[in-house]
């Protein structure tokens, strides 16, 4: 029997086939394809690479990453809406401009300054190692839970840990990610656990939840800043072009830029434009958080974070504190970073999403 092709058809065949032939390569490589239609929060474990990739509405919005040459786990890059990367790329992936200071301080995470005496928040590869044990620093159990859905959740088990291997506190935290056209939220809720007798938490300016943010959302400024963390090491920052630069920090009290610094506050936001769009991102308190209202880590270098286990350490005016666990005794921290591109979130805004979060747990 002889077969009559439609010529016509030969064309469409053929890039069928091309196409099939694509898609089977990309599998094999391990490539997802994004659908443009996609829809909600889609996790991705990706374990050559220990990370999670976070995507929303089939765009990439972030990554946990818990990389053994690091001293902690992390969210980096963290993407707004519009496709602009508001992370500083260094120590990660260095770009051209940026600062080289602070080498702890990458991505999106949550540690302290002072836990049984140890420094977690400082420790990075600048360390030296005869100095490491005066720093802890915290490694990924296991992975409890990773939802897809309108909301995706990340829940993982972590150790913090002495230069001995010793685990100090046994983390649970949860990352909740959602999103739309305009906005970007995750929600971060951790429960630390004393689990090897009691565990000390001192007043420490060094916290809380914290992102390092890119050059375009840091505050113009001329000078160079030498900063002391609370062992008497400095650190400069030098000063560098301001080209494009152009950050500005806004706290719930209706406090400006350097102001901010030090403060206590329901949310705190910094906006600033890149890629020709306006965009503002904002770390939110929670009413049932220790240390409520947390105090503003907040630094027009790129350092932008929220402190609830910082008091005198920020306004010597007020009592030192000091947070003691009891073997088995637990403190539960809850945080939203929240990211919009495209239009101004106002204070009107900004005090909706803090009341609905702290409506939710």
């Amino acid at each position: 029997m002889k077969i009559k092709l439609n010529r016509s058809r030969i064309p469409g065949l053929v890039a069928t086939f091309f196409l099939v032939k694509v898609l089977i390569l990309a599998t094999s490589l391990g490539i997802v394809a994004q659908s443009p239609a996609e829809k909600g929060v889609r996790l991705e474990k990706v374990n050559d690479q220990n990370k999670v990739d976070v995507y929303i509405d089939g765009s990439l919005f972030t990554s946990f990453r818990y990389p053994a040459d690091l001293e902690k786990p992390f969210l980096y890059p963290v993407i707004a809406p519009n496709g602009s990367v508001i992370t500083r790329g260094y120590p990660i992936e260095p770009r051209k401009g940026e600062r080289i200071d602070h080498p702890h301080q990458v991505g999106l995470w949550f540690n302290h300054g002072s836990i049984n005496g140890l420094d977690f928040w400082n420790n990075s590869s600048a360390i030296p190692a005869d100095r490491k044990d005066s720093y802890g620093h915290i490694t990924v159990q296991k992975f409890v839970r990773a939802d897809n859905g309108k909301k995706g959740v990340l829940e993982v088990v972590c150790e913090w840990k002495d230069n001995k291997g010793n685990t100090i506190l046994l983390e649970n935290v949860r990352y909740i990610f959602s999103g739309d056209a305009a906005s970007r939220t995750m929600d971060h809720i951790s429960t630390l656990t004393a689990v090897n007798g009691q565990v000390k938490i001192a007043d420490n300016k060094e916290g809380l939840f914290a992102i390092r943010v890119d050059r375009a959302f840091e505050m113009p400024s001329n000078e160079s800043l030498v900063f002391t963390d609370d062992k008497g090491i400095p650190t400069t920052v030098k000063a560098t072009d301001n080209t494009g630069v152009t950050g500005m920090y806004t706290s719930s009290q209706g406090l400006k830029g350097d102001e901010v610094w030090g403060t206590r506050n329901n949310w705190v936001l910094l906006s600033g434009t890149k890629d020709n769009a306006l965009v503002t991102f904002g770390i939110f308190d929670h009413p049932d958080n220790p240390g409520y209202p947390s105090y503003a880590h907040a630094r027009g270098y790129g350092l932008f974070s929220v402190n609830n286990l910082g008091q005198n350490s920020y306004d010597p005016k007020q009592e030192k504190m000091e947070w003691k666990l009891a073997k088995g005794e637990s403190l539960t921290f809850r945080h939203r970073f929240y990211v919009k591109a495209g239009t101004e979130v106002t204070a009107k805004e900004a005090n909706k999403i803090f009341k609905k979060f702290s409506k939710l747990y």
